[in-house]
Protein backbone atom coordinates (compact mmCIF):
# COMPACT_ATOMS: atom_id res chain seq x y z
CA UNK A 1 0.00 0.00 0.00
CA UNK A 2 1.23 3.66 -0.64
CA UNK A 3 1.86 6.38 1.38
CA UNK A 4 -1.50 8.17 0.32
CA UNK A 5 -3.91 5.37 0.40
CA UNK A 6 -2.27 4.40 3.45
CA UNK A 7 -3.00 8.13 4.89
CA UNK A 8 -6.81 7.88 3.06
CA UNK A 9 -7.47 4.65 4.93
CA UNK A 10 -7.25 6.34 8.09
CA UNK A 11 -10.31 8.84 7.63
CA UNK A 12 -13.75 8.51 8.26
CA UNK A 13 -14.94 11.50 6.12
CA UNK A 14 -17.46 13.05 8.45
CA UNK A 15 -20.86 13.84 7.01
CA UNK A 16 -23.02 14.83 9.94
CA UNK A 17 -23.05 18.18 10.46
CA UNK A 18 -27.20 18.83 11.26
CA UNK A 19 -27.72 21.38 7.78
CA UNK A 20 -26.16 18.48 5.57
CA UNK A 21 -28.74 18.06 2.83
CA UNK A 22 -29.67 14.59 1.09
CA UNK A 23 -27.44 16.30 -2.09
CA UNK A 24 -24.22 17.37 0.69
CA UNK A 25 -24.66 13.36 1.64
CA UNK A 26 -24.25 12.21 -2.20
CA UNK A 27 -21.91 14.92 -3.21
CA UNK A 28 -19.91 13.75 0.15
CA UNK A 29 -19.83 9.91 -0.74
CA UNK A 30 -18.74 10.50 -4.29
CA UNK A 31 -15.64 12.77 -2.28
CA UNK A 32 -15.07 9.76 -0.04
CA UNK A 33 -15.17 7.28 -2.98
CA UNK A 34 -13.19 9.24 -5.22
CA UNK A 35 -10.16 9.71 -2.11
CA UNK A 36 -10.50 5.82 -1.53
CA UNK A 37 -11.05 6.50 2.74
CA UNK A 38 -11.63 4.16 5.10
CA UNK A 39 -15.67 5.22 5.48
CA UNK A 40 -18.00 7.91 5.46
CA UNK A 41 -19.58 8.80 9.10
CA UNK A 42 -23.01 9.24 8.36
CA UNK A 43 -26.34 10.13 9.80
CA UNK A 44 -28.54 7.19 10.50
CA UNK A 45 -31.61 7.70 7.97
CA UNK A 46 -28.91 7.95 4.81
CA UNK A 47 -27.30 4.54 5.33
CA UNK A 48 -28.81 2.53 2.68
CA UNK A 49 -28.69 5.21 0.34
CA UNK A 50 -25.04 5.80 0.96
CA UNK A 51 -24.08 1.87 0.34
CA UNK A 52 -25.23 2.62 -2.91
CA UNK A 53 -23.85 5.71 -3.82
CA UNK A 54 -20.09 3.68 -2.59
CA UNK A 55 -20.98 1.19 -4.99
CA UNK A 56 -17.88 -0.15 -6.56
CA UNK A 57 -15.44 1.20 -3.41
CA UNK A 58 -13.56 -0.32 -0.38
CA UNK A 59 -15.16 2.67 1.35
CA UNK A 60 -17.17 1.32 4.32
CA UNK A 61 -20.60 2.64 5.95
CA UNK A 62 -20.08 4.22 9.49
CA UNK A 63 -23.30 5.41 11.19
CA UNK A 64 -23.39 7.51 14.63
CA UNK A 65 -25.57 6.62 17.73
CA UNK A 66 -26.94 8.76 20.38
CA UNK A 67 -25.32 11.10 18.67
CA UNK A 68 -24.01 14.06 19.78
CA UNK A 69 -24.90 14.18 23.45
CA UNK A 70 -25.40 10.51 24.07
CA UNK A 71 -28.77 11.12 26.38
CA UNK A 72 -30.97 8.25 24.81
CA UNK A 73 -31.66 5.25 27.20
CA UNK A 74 -29.50 2.16 26.47
CA UNK A 75 -32.97 0.18 25.02
CA UNK A 76 -32.68 3.56 22.07
CA UNK A 77 -29.44 3.20 21.68
CA UNK A 78 -29.46 -0.83 20.91
CA UNK A 79 -32.68 -0.41 18.92
CA UNK A 80 -30.78 2.25 16.90
CA UNK A 81 -27.58 0.18 16.27
CA UNK A 82 -30.01 -2.70 15.28
CA UNK A 83 -31.53 -0.77 12.71
CA UNK A 84 -28.27 0.83 11.71
CA UNK A 85 -27.08 -2.62 10.98
CA UNK A 86 -29.69 -4.14 9.48
CA UNK A 87 -29.64 -1.04 6.79
CA UNK A 88 -25.74 -2.47 6.40
CA UNK A 89 -23.78 -0.08 8.35
CA UNK A 90 -20.16 -1.74 8.88
CA UNK A 91 -19.49 0.44 11.86
CA UNK A 92 -21.14 2.52 14.59
CA UNK A 93 -19.78 5.45 16.41
CA UNK A 94 -21.81 5.58 19.75
CA UNK A 95 -21.55 8.54 22.36
CA UNK A 96 -21.45 7.61 25.85
CA UNK A 97 -23.97 8.98 28.44
CA UNK A 98 -21.76 11.50 29.58
CA UNK A 99 -23.62 12.55 32.51
CA UNK A 100 -23.46 8.86 34.18
CA UNK A 101 -19.70 9.26 32.96
CA UNK A 102 -18.93 11.97 35.54
CA UNK A 103 -21.37 10.41 38.12
CA UNK A 104 -19.42 7.65 38.34
CA UNK A 105 -22.14 5.50 37.74
CA UNK A 106 -19.45 2.88 36.29
CA UNK A 107 -21.65 0.59 36.07
CA UNK A 108 -24.67 1.85 34.05
CA UNK A 109 -21.55 3.00 31.93
CA UNK A 110 -20.18 -0.60 31.21
CA UNK A 111 -23.95 -1.81 31.42
CA UNK A 112 -24.57 0.06 28.55
CA UNK A 113 -21.16 -0.20 26.51
CA UNK A 114 -21.91 -3.84 26.50
CA UNK A 115 -25.53 -4.17 25.21
CA UNK A 116 -24.06 -1.91 22.02
CA UNK A 117 -21.37 -4.33 22.00
CA UNK A 118 -23.81 -7.16 21.76
CA UNK A 119 -25.36 -5.96 19.00
CA UNK A 120 -22.30 -5.47 16.84
CA UNK A 121 -20.17 -8.51 17.38
CA UNK A 122 -23.52 -10.04 16.41
CA UNK A 123 -23.40 -8.08 13.33
CA UNK A 124 -20.10 -7.98 12.28
CA UNK A 125 -19.97 -4.27 12.83
CA UNK A 126 -16.85 -2.30 14.69
CA UNK A 127 -17.89 -0.46 17.45
CA UNK A 128 -16.43 2.83 18.04
CA UNK A 129 -16.77 4.44 21.65
CA UNK A 130 -16.74 8.40 21.36
CA UNK A 131 -15.64 9.88 25.16
CA UNK A 132 -16.53 13.16 24.34
CA UNK A 133 -13.18 14.49 26.30
CA UNK A 134 -13.71 17.72 26.40
CA UNK A 135 -16.73 17.13 29.05
CA UNK A 136 -14.48 15.22 30.94
CA UNK A 137 -12.21 17.19 33.61
CA UNK A 138 -8.94 15.40 34.27
CA UNK A 139 -8.07 12.14 33.46
CA UNK A 140 -9.23 9.28 35.41
CA UNK A 141 -12.91 9.47 34.10
CA UNK A 142 -11.16 8.45 30.21
CA UNK A 143 -9.12 6.31 32.10
CA UNK A 144 -11.85 4.41 32.85
CA UNK A 145 -13.42 4.48 29.85
CA UNK A 146 -10.45 2.99 28.15
CA UNK A 147 -10.31 0.16 30.85
CA UNK A 148 -13.83 -0.56 30.30
CA UNK A 149 -13.98 -1.18 26.72
CA UNK A 150 -10.58 -2.68 26.52
CA UNK A 151 -12.34 -5.17 28.80
CA UNK A 152 -15.05 -5.37 26.27
CA UNK A 153 -13.07 -5.61 23.20
CA UNK A 154 -14.28 -2.61 21.57
CA UNK A 155 -12.38 -1.76 18.80
CA UNK A 156 -11.84 1.36 18.77
CA UNK A 157 -12.11 4.35 21.46
CA UNK A 158 -12.84 7.86 20.20
CA UNK A 159 -12.18 11.31 21.69
CA UNK A 160 -14.66 13.61 20.28
CA UNK A 161 -17.99 14.18 18.09
CA UNK A 162 -16.90 17.47 16.84
CA UNK A 163 -19.81 18.74 18.36
CA UNK A 164 -19.22 18.86 22.10
CA UNK A 165 -18.74 22.54 22.38
CA UNK A 166 -17.89 24.28 25.98
CA UNK A 167 -19.32 27.41 26.87
CA UNK A 168 -16.61 29.55 28.11
CA UNK A 169 -16.59 32.30 30.49
CA UNK A 170 -16.94 35.31 27.54
CA UNK A 171 -19.93 33.18 26.59
CA UNK A 172 -18.69 32.12 23.61
CA UNK A 173 -18.43 27.98 22.92
CA UNK A 174 -15.20 26.43 21.42
CA UNK A 175 -13.86 22.75 21.62
CA UNK A 176 -10.13 21.21 21.55
CA UNK A 177 -10.92 17.65 20.47
CA UNK A 178 -8.61 15.79 19.79
CA UNK A 179 -5.25 16.92 22.16
CA UNK A 180 -1.68 15.38 22.18
CA UNK A 181 -2.15 14.76 25.69
CA UNK A 182 -5.43 12.69 25.65
CA UNK A 183 -4.65 10.58 22.29
CA UNK A 184 -1.31 9.56 24.48
CA UNK A 185 -3.43 9.00 27.49
CA UNK A 186 -6.04 7.18 25.54
CA UNK A 187 -3.07 4.59 23.21
CA UNK A 188 -1.69 4.40 27.14
CA UNK A 189 -4.91 3.09 28.84
CA UNK A 190 -6.34 0.98 26.12
CA UNK A 191 -5.94 -2.70 25.29
CA UNK A 192 -3.01 -2.95 22.50
CA UNK A 193 -5.90 -4.45 20.58
CA UNK A 194 -8.34 -1.46 21.49
CA UNK A 195 -7.55 1.25 18.30
CA UNK A 196 -7.82 5.06 18.78
CA UNK A 197 -9.32 7.22 17.07
CA UNK A 198 -9.05 10.78 16.61
CA UNK A 199 -11.93 13.73 15.86
CA UNK A 200 -11.68 17.29 16.17
CA UNK A 201 -9.46 19.65 14.65
CA UNK A 202 -6.89 17.21 12.71
CA UNK A 203 -7.88 19.17 9.18
CA UNK A 204 -4.15 19.68 7.99
CA UNK A 205 -1.40 17.05 6.65
CA UNK A 206 0.98 17.57 9.10
CA UNK A 207 -2.18 16.87 11.67
CA UNK A 208 -2.35 14.09 10.05
CA UNK A 209 0.60 12.55 10.53
CA UNK A 210 1.09 14.00 14.07
CA UNK A 211 -1.77 11.78 15.43
CA UNK A 212 -0.79 8.70 13.49
CA UNK A 213 2.97 8.99 14.96
CA UNK A 214 0.73 9.27 18.60
CA UNK A 215 -0.92 5.53 17.69
CA UNK A 216 -4.30 6.77 15.81
CA UNK A 217 -5.18 4.57 13.27
CA UNK A 218 -8.17 6.37 12.39
CA UNK A 219 -9.70 10.30 12.33
CA UNK A 220 -12.53 11.95 11.26
CA UNK A 221 -12.42 14.67 8.72
CA UNK A 222 -14.16 17.23 7.08
CA UNK A 223 -10.87 18.45 5.57
CA UNK A 224 -10.18 15.08 3.48
CA UNK A 225 -9.94 16.93 0.42
CA UNK A 226 -6.81 19.56 1.74
CA UNK A 227 -4.97 16.65 3.02
CA UNK A 228 -4.94 14.02 0.54
CA UNK A 229 -4.17 16.40 -2.32
CA UNK A 230 -1.24 17.96 0.04
CA UNK A 231 -0.56 14.11 0.34
CA UNK A 232 -0.22 13.55 -3.08
CA UNK A 233 2.07 16.74 -3.29
CA UNK A 234 4.30 15.49 -0.73
CA UNK A 235 4.51 11.81 -1.14
CA UNK A 236 3.58 11.37 -4.93
CA UNK A 237 -0.12 10.91 -6.62
CA UNK A 238 -2.08 7.38 -6.43
CA UNK A 239 -3.96 6.42 -9.03
CA UNK A 240 -7.76 7.62 -8.73
CA UNK A 241 -10.83 9.70 -9.61
CA UNK A 242 -10.17 13.44 -10.19
CA UNK A 243 -9.60 15.39 -6.99
CA UNK A 244 -12.48 17.20 -5.66
CA UNK A 245 -12.16 20.39 -3.74
CA UNK A 246 -14.31 20.17 -0.32
CA UNK A 247 -15.97 23.58 -0.53
CA UNK A 248 -18.91 23.51 1.56
CA UNK A 249 -17.79 21.90 4.23
CA UNK A 250 -20.14 22.85 7.33
CA UNK A 251 -18.19 22.31 10.06
CA UNK A 252 -18.20 19.71 12.95
CA UNK A 253 -14.68 17.85 12.31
Amino acid sequence: MDKVTELAKMIDHSLLHPTMTDEDLQKGCALAKAYNVATVCIKPYAIKEALEWLKGSSVLVCAVIGFPQGNSTIDVKVFETEEACKDGAHEIDMVVNIGKVLGEDWDYVEKEIAAIVSVTKRNNAALKVIFENDFLPGDKYKIKLCEICSKLNVEFVKTSTGYGFVKGADGKYSYEGATEHDLLLMRKYSAPHVQIKAAGGVRTLDDLLKVKALGVTRVGATATAAMLEEAKKRFGSIDQSPAFVDTNVKGGY
